[in-house]
């Protein structure tokens, strides 16, 4: 490894929490990328990089590829490596709501494709990382520049049921990825391939090796301007040298590492219990600007969220066990206002998954049949493990596991009222 600069442990533990929440967005980012884009035995193997894999049936509880997955927009993932060349993305002419979103490998959004901002026709965009210094070929669109070499997409197109997959599918087989040099008809450069460190599970979080895959995954991220002065402090450590190596510290340093990473946990875990909406957890990198605590628990709590002008979300938490259960009430004229649509999800906790039940209902919603509305024009919507007695509430049941639950509602398309606060989110209210 480089040879690091010795630093005081007290500099080295403020640096270390301090790097941890700014790198916890990165890393996962990689726990996602590795089973996806990497490892080709993982069953959620997508291909590899440059490679859509489509998701046009409804999600379940078995599926495990994101946390707090949602059946109103089914995805379209993908992962590009940039280092080479340009990509290509096209997509075709559609009535149906959708939005391909490209992340750099902070979270952070490079832009937006779809029917909120580039509208219903068909376009080519091209997609650069940050080694491209040509301009936007004349046949495209739009360019979207990125920050970083690893770049991931997770596209969404909404999906109106089980009936409506096949069309979906025709949709989603539109999509299309393509190197720079495909579409030029030359040949292909290729980059040399890395040595992707294996992803070891969430507990890497918590130890030293969490610095050594923020080591190799700073290779794939120039330092910005505004994040100089941190990287520095980091470097001064060995930490982006490409070759990081915890076991070649003084023990004194690793110790301070150490304390620094249980300080950035407890700054995040607190950060996040007091956050009940996504205003600033997701966003580009202007939107987000320094905000690193809020970016860190936008990916604990919603990794790849979209930003609220994009869809709005909030939510609620409770817990269902022993026969608890709880109500949600939208007055007369106080539904969600959404340009598109809004929904609800349940998800069990700790894991963030869908919630098995008996109805097969994972969400519920204004695209949901059959729903009850109250005698003065209001909505009540049951949130509770057992199925109701009653048929009306039944009808109006959105399935929580027996334990802890978080409940998330998202407005595709909020109005302004949504946006600054004039529409107020209806409490959870205890069924006992």
């Amino acid at each position: 490894m480089g040879n690091p600069v010795l630093v005081d442990p007290t500099t080295v533990r403020a640096t270390a929490a301090e790097a941890w929440i700014w790198g916890y967005a990165l890393l996962e980012n990689y726990r996602t990328i590795y089973p996806q884009a990497i490892d080709d035995a993982d069953p959620r193997h997508v291909g590899g990089f440059g490679v859509f894999r489509h998701y046009p049936h409804p999600f379940t509880p078995a599926n495990t590829d994101v946390v707090t997955p949602n059946n109103d927009t089914p995805y379209s993932m993908a992962w590009l490596d940039l280092r080479a060349e340009p990509w290509v993305l096209e997509v075709p002419a559609t009535d149906r709501y959708y939005v391909i979103p490209v992340h750099d490998l902070d979270t952070s959004y490079v832009g937006f494709i779809g029917s909120r901002t580039t509208g219903r026709q068909a376009g080519r965009y091209l997609v650069a990382g940050p080694g491209y210094h040509g301009e936007q070929p004349a046949d495209f669109d739009g360019m979207l520049r990125a920050d970083t070499n690893l770049v991931g997409i997770i596209g969404r197109t909404y999906l109106a049921g089980p009936d409506d997959v096949a069309a979906l599918e025709r949709l989603q087989a539109q999509y299309v990825l393509k190197p720079l040099s495909e579409h030029l008809g030359m040949p292909r450069p290729v980059a040399a391939e890395p040595v992707w460190p294996v992803w070891r599970g969430e507990e890497v979080l918590d130890t030293l090796e969490f610095f050594t895959d923020l080591d190799f995954l700073l290779g794939f991220f120039p330092v910005l301007p505004a994040e100089a002065e941190l990287r520095g402090r980091l470097a001064e450590l060995g930490v982006g040298s490409g070759d990081f190596e915890p076991a070649a510290l003084p023990a004194e340093t690793r110790e301070a590492l150490l304390l620094g990473i249980k300080d950035g946990r407890a700054r995040l875990e607190e950060a996040a219990e007091r956050t009940t909406g996504s205003h600033g957890l997701f966003g580009t990198r202007a939107q987000l600007g320094g905000d690193y605590l809020g970016r860190a628990v936008g990916a604990m709590k919603g990794l790849y969220g979209l930003p609220e002008e994009e869809a709005w979300y909030s939510g609620w938490t409770g817990d269902c066990s022993g026969g608890r259960g709880y109500t949600v009430r939208f007055p007369p004229g106080g539904l969600p206002a959404a340009r598109f649509f809004w929904s609800i999800t349940m998800y069990r906790m700790p894991e963030r998954f869908l919630v098995d039940n008996p109805v097969d209902r994972y969400s519920i919603g204004d695209r949901t049949p059959g729903l009850r509305y109250d005698a003065d024009g209001g909505l009540t919507l049951h949130l509770r493990h057992e199925r109701p007695a009653d048929p009306e509430e039944e009808t109006n049941w959105l399935p929580a596991p027996d334990g802890p639950f978080t409940a998330v509602i998202r407005v595709y398309g909020p109005e302004p009222a949504v946006l600054d606060g004039r529409w107020p989110l209806p409490g959870l209210t205890s069924a006992d």
